[in-house]
Protein backbone atom coordinates (compact mmCIF):
# COMPACT_ATOMS: atom_id res chain seq x y z
CA UNK A 1 0.00 0.00 0.00
CA UNK A 2 3.04 2.34 0.59
CA UNK A 3 4.43 2.13 -2.74
CA UNK A 4 0.73 2.29 -4.45
CA UNK A 5 -0.04 5.70 -2.32
CA UNK A 6 3.79 6.82 -4.10
CA UNK A 7 2.02 5.96 -7.11
CA UNK A 8 -0.87 8.53 -6.45
CA UNK A 9 1.18 10.84 -5.09
CA UNK A 10 3.42 11.04 -7.99
CA UNK A 11 0.62 12.89 -9.83
CA UNK A 12 0.30 15.62 -7.34
CA UNK A 13 3.49 17.04 -8.56
CA UNK A 14 3.40 21.16 -8.19
CA UNK A 15 3.28 23.03 -10.86
CA UNK A 16 6.47 25.44 -10.84
CA UNK A 17 5.73 29.42 -11.24
CA UNK A 18 5.55 30.35 -14.60
CA UNK A 19 5.23 33.45 -16.37
CA UNK A 20 1.72 34.87 -17.94
CA UNK A 21 2.93 34.95 -21.14
CA UNK A 22 4.34 30.66 -20.98
CA UNK A 23 2.10 29.60 -18.31
CA UNK A 24 -0.57 27.37 -20.56
CA UNK A 25 2.58 25.87 -22.58
CA UNK A 26 4.17 24.85 -19.20
CA UNK A 27 1.17 23.76 -17.22
CA UNK A 28 0.56 21.42 -20.33
CA UNK A 29 4.21 19.87 -20.21
CA UNK A 30 3.86 19.46 -16.56
CA UNK A 31 0.56 17.83 -17.25
CA UNK A 32 2.24 15.14 -19.95
CA UNK A 33 4.96 14.93 -17.46
CA UNK A 34 2.66 14.01 -14.56
CA UNK A 35 0.88 11.22 -17.38
CA UNK A 36 4.58 9.26 -17.84
CA UNK A 37 5.29 9.64 -14.03
CA UNK A 38 2.01 7.96 -13.12
CA UNK A 39 2.31 4.93 -15.44
CA UNK A 40 5.89 4.34 -15.28
CA UNK A 41 5.00 4.24 -11.40
CA UNK A 42 2.35 1.96 -12.23
CA UNK A 43 4.03 -0.47 -14.26
CA UNK A 44 6.97 -0.13 -10.98
CA UNK A 45 4.18 -1.78 -9.19
CA UNK A 46 4.49 -5.82 -8.33
CA UNK A 47 1.50 -7.70 -9.53
CA UNK A 48 -0.28 -8.49 -6.29
CA UNK A 49 -0.38 -4.20 -5.72
CA UNK A 50 -1.82 -3.65 -8.94
CA UNK A 51 -4.49 -6.27 -8.82
CA UNK A 52 -5.29 -5.07 -4.98
CA UNK A 53 -5.69 -1.58 -5.98
CA UNK A 54 -6.80 -1.67 -9.43
CA UNK A 55 -9.95 0.01 -9.40
CA UNK A 56 -8.21 3.03 -7.68
CA UNK A 57 -5.17 3.01 -9.80
CA UNK A 58 -7.70 2.91 -13.26
CA UNK A 59 -9.57 6.01 -12.04
CA UNK A 60 -6.35 7.35 -10.93
CA UNK A 61 -5.45 6.93 -14.64
CA UNK A 62 -8.42 7.73 -16.37
CA UNK A 63 -7.70 11.53 -15.35
CA UNK A 64 -4.25 11.84 -16.07
CA UNK A 65 -4.73 10.21 -19.67
CA UNK A 66 -7.63 13.11 -20.52
CA UNK A 67 -5.07 16.24 -18.76
CA UNK A 68 -2.64 14.51 -20.87
CA UNK A 69 -4.78 14.40 -24.30
CA UNK A 70 -6.13 17.95 -23.60
CA UNK A 71 -2.75 19.76 -23.01
CA UNK A 72 -2.02 18.20 -26.55
CA UNK A 73 -4.36 21.47 -27.95
CA UNK A 74 -2.12 23.33 -26.32
CA UNK A 75 0.85 21.84 -27.56
CA UNK A 76 -0.30 21.08 -30.94
CA UNK A 77 2.68 20.27 -33.05
CA UNK A 78 4.87 19.06 -30.47
CA UNK A 79 5.30 15.72 -31.97
CA UNK A 80 8.15 14.47 -28.64
CA UNK A 81 5.22 15.20 -26.66
CA UNK A 82 2.50 13.41 -28.16
CA UNK A 83 5.11 10.57 -29.00
CA UNK A 84 5.82 10.26 -25.28
CA UNK A 85 1.66 10.35 -24.81
CA UNK A 86 1.49 7.33 -26.81
CA UNK A 87 4.36 5.17 -25.96
CA UNK A 88 2.92 5.35 -21.82
CA UNK A 89 -0.59 4.84 -23.44
CA UNK A 90 0.88 1.45 -25.25
CA UNK A 91 2.94 0.87 -21.35
CA UNK A 92 -0.93 1.30 -19.56
CA UNK A 93 -2.42 -1.13 -22.21
CA UNK A 94 0.05 -3.92 -21.51
CA UNK A 95 -0.18 -3.58 -17.14
CA UNK A 96 -3.77 -3.03 -18.05
CA UNK A 97 -4.22 -6.49 -20.52
CA UNK A 98 -2.40 -8.47 -17.64
CA UNK A 99 -4.24 -6.65 -14.59
CA UNK A 100 -7.22 -8.25 -16.41
CA UNK A 101 -5.63 -11.94 -17.03
CA UNK A 102 -4.60 -12.28 -13.46
CA UNK A 103 -7.92 -10.85 -12.03
CA UNK A 104 -10.25 -13.59 -14.55
CA UNK A 105 -7.71 -16.63 -13.49
CA UNK A 106 -8.66 -15.29 -10.20
CA UNK A 107 -12.16 -15.57 -10.25
CA UNK A 108 -12.10 -18.88 -12.35
CA UNK A 109 -10.13 -20.26 -9.23
CA UNK A 110 -12.75 -19.18 -7.15
CA UNK A 111 -15.05 -20.78 -9.69
CA UNK A 112 -13.77 -23.99 -9.58
CA UNK A 113 -13.82 -23.75 -5.70
CA UNK A 114 -18.05 -24.45 -5.78
CA UNK A 115 -17.71 -26.53 -9.59
CA UNK A 116 -20.07 -28.65 -8.65
CA UNK A 117 -22.04 -27.48 -5.77
CA UNK A 118 -25.38 -27.86 -6.53
CA UNK A 119 -25.95 -26.90 -3.29
CA UNK A 120 -24.26 -24.12 -3.17
CA UNK A 121 -25.49 -22.69 -6.19
CA UNK A 122 -29.23 -23.23 -4.91
CA UNK A 123 -28.27 -20.94 -1.65
CA UNK A 124 -26.74 -18.50 -3.48
CA UNK A 125 -26.88 -18.49 -7.30
CA UNK A 126 -24.70 -19.78 -10.07
CA UNK A 127 -21.78 -18.11 -10.15
CA UNK A 128 -22.13 -16.15 -7.20
CA UNK A 129 -18.49 -18.05 -5.60
CA UNK A 130 -18.52 -19.12 -1.92
CA UNK A 131 -15.28 -20.60 -1.76
CA UNK A 132 -13.20 -22.20 0.76
CA UNK A 133 -12.43 -18.79 2.87
CA UNK A 134 -16.51 -18.12 2.56
CA UNK A 135 -15.54 -14.09 2.37
CA UNK A 136 -18.85 -13.75 0.47
CA UNK A 137 -16.95 -10.69 -1.34
CA UNK A 138 -19.27 -9.97 -3.80
CA UNK A 139 -22.13 -9.73 -1.27
CA UNK A 140 -22.43 -5.97 -0.50
CA UNK A 141 -25.25 -2.99 0.70
CA UNK A 142 -27.51 -3.43 -2.61
CA UNK A 143 -27.67 -7.18 -2.25
CA UNK A 144 -27.38 -8.71 1.05
CA UNK A 145 -30.90 -8.13 1.90
CA UNK A 146 -31.39 -10.53 -1.59
CA UNK A 147 -29.02 -12.86 -0.54
CA UNK A 148 -30.38 -13.11 2.81
CA UNK A 149 -34.09 -14.31 1.58
CA UNK A 150 -33.12 -16.15 -1.10
CA UNK A 151 -30.66 -18.13 1.32
CA UNK A 152 -33.89 -18.57 3.76
CA UNK A 153 -36.57 -19.21 1.22
CA UNK A 154 -33.88 -22.02 -0.03
CA UNK A 155 -33.78 -23.73 2.98
CA UNK A 156 -37.50 -23.31 4.13
CA UNK A 157 -38.35 -24.97 0.96
CA UNK A 158 -36.16 -27.79 1.00
CA UNK A 159 -35.35 -28.13 5.10
CA UNK A 160 -36.92 -31.77 5.33
CA UNK A 161 -34.33 -32.97 2.43
CA UNK A 162 -31.29 -32.28 4.31
CA UNK A 163 -28.55 -34.72 6.35
CA UNK A 164 -26.81 -33.20 8.92
CA UNK A 165 -23.78 -32.99 7.23
CA UNK A 166 -25.75 -30.95 4.61
CA UNK A 167 -27.03 -29.10 7.94
CA UNK A 168 -23.56 -28.68 8.43
CA UNK A 169 -22.89 -26.94 5.70
CA UNK A 170 -26.08 -24.65 5.82
CA UNK A 171 -24.36 -23.27 9.39
CA UNK A 172 -20.73 -22.85 8.09
CA UNK A 173 -22.48 -20.36 5.36
CA UNK A 174 -24.77 -19.11 7.49
CA UNK A 175 -22.22 -17.94 9.92
CA UNK A 176 -20.21 -16.60 7.35
CA UNK A 177 -22.95 -14.44 5.32
CA UNK A 178 -23.05 -12.98 8.76
CA UNK A 179 -19.70 -12.18 9.14
CA UNK A 180 -20.32 -10.57 5.98
CA UNK A 181 -23.17 -8.52 7.25
CA UNK A 182 -20.83 -7.18 10.29
CA UNK A 183 -18.71 -5.34 7.21
CA UNK A 184 -21.21 -4.30 5.34
CA UNK A 185 -23.07 -2.65 7.90
CA UNK A 186 -20.00 -0.11 7.99
CA UNK A 187 -20.30 0.35 4.50
CA UNK A 188 -23.71 2.09 4.46
CA UNK A 189 -26.37 -0.91 5.00
CA UNK A 190 -29.76 0.77 5.16
CA UNK A 191 -31.70 0.92 8.66
CA UNK A 192 -34.69 -0.47 5.99
CA UNK A 193 -32.42 -3.49 5.13
CA UNK A 194 -30.61 -4.31 8.44
CA UNK A 195 -34.62 -4.63 9.64
CA UNK A 196 -35.59 -6.82 7.20
CA UNK A 197 -32.91 -9.23 7.62
CA UNK A 198 -33.42 -8.87 11.26
CA UNK A 199 -37.20 -10.16 10.56
CA UNK A 200 -35.11 -13.26 8.75
CA UNK A 201 -32.71 -13.76 10.67
CA UNK A 202 -35.88 -14.76 13.14
CA UNK A 203 -37.82 -17.04 11.27
CA UNK A 204 -34.36 -19.07 10.26
CA UNK A 205 -33.25 -19.46 13.87
CA UNK A 206 -36.01 -21.48 15.52
CA UNK A 207 -36.43 -23.79 11.89
CA UNK A 208 -32.92 -24.35 11.64
CA UNK A 209 -32.44 -25.37 15.09
CA UNK A 210 -35.02 -27.64 14.84
CA UNK A 211 -33.82 -29.00 11.89
CA UNK A 212 -30.83 -29.77 13.40
CA UNK A 213 -32.29 -31.07 16.56
CA UNK A 214 -34.26 -33.91 14.34
CA UNK A 215 -31.48 -34.43 12.00
CA UNK A 216 -29.63 -35.57 15.27
CA UNK A 217 -32.35 -38.03 15.99
CA UNK A 218 -32.95 -39.34 13.18
CA UNK A 219 -28.61 -40.19 12.54
CA UNK A 220 -29.02 -41.75 16.42
CA UNK A 221 -32.12 -43.94 15.30
CA UNK A 222 -30.32 -45.10 11.95
CA UNK A 223 -27.54 -45.77 14.18
CA UNK A 224 -29.38 -48.39 16.58
CA UNK A 225 -31.08 -49.62 13.71
CA UNK A 226 -28.19 -50.67 11.92
CA UNK A 227 -26.33 -51.91 15.21
CA UNK A 228 -29.95 -54.41 16.16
Amino acid sequence: MKRFNLVLGAVLIAAGATSCKDEAKETAEHNVDHYVVFVDSVNGLDAAERAANWAAIDAAYQARVAEAEAAMTTLKEDEAAQKRIDESKAKYDAVRMQAENEAKAKMEAEAAKTAGNPMADKFFGAGNVVGNDMTFAWVNKDNILSVYQKFYETFDADKDEYSRQDLDKVKAWYEALDNRKNTVEKEGLSSSDNNKIAGIKLKFAPKFRWERLTAKGEENQAAKDKAN
